[in-house]
């Protein structure tokens, strides 16, 4: 079974061209080509609902567009990814888990969510890399060394 993985908002974000220092460009064009990469091996990444609502927050308040314009732009991450909802339990335990390893809930929501998605993996640059929980394992894609399933993905891609 291929590796489920699912994206935090700043791989969004890079791929978006919103850019906050110089290496910003860097991880912008290996954001774009990791979500390309996706469609060439015909699997869809995993978004969930928190991390789009945080995307469309930083493209108004960063980027400056209209509401209208950020919709658009994550009605279109929709359409290239599966989305993921947080159910009550996974609300719950999203408290929890913000609660006994000191995260904030936003990104505890998106680590529930992807749980729930039955995800391996949470690219994420702002999480503790390698943090595991309840079979999700964080990793950063613009460190040194991603996780190796993810490393497996990115080197067989087509």
């Amino acid at each position: 079974m291929p590796t489920r993985v699912a994206l935090d908002t700043n791989v969004l974000a890079y791929a978006e061209g919103l850019d906050h220092s110089p290496g910003d460009a860097a991880k912008g064009a290996l954001s774009l080509a990791l979500v390309a990469g996706f469609g060439r091996a015909s699997q869809r990444p995993v978004l969930a609902t928190q991390a789009l609502a945080e995307l469309h927050r930083l493209l108004i308040r960063i980027a400056r567009y209209s509401p209208a314009r950020a919709s658009l732009a994550v009605r279109s991450w929709q359409t290239t990814s599966e989305t993921a909802l947080v159910s009550a339990e996974g609300f719950e335990a999203a408290l929890t888990l913000a609660a006994d390893h000191k995260l904030q809930i936003f990104d505890a929501l998106i680590m529930a969510a992807a749980v729930e998605a039955r995800c391996d993996l949470l690219v994420s640059e702002d999480m503790q890399d390698g943090f595991a929980w309840r079979g999700l394992t964080v990793t950063n894609l613009y460190g040194g060394k991603p996780d190796p399933r993810l490393r497996d993905f990115i080197a067989n891609l087509p």
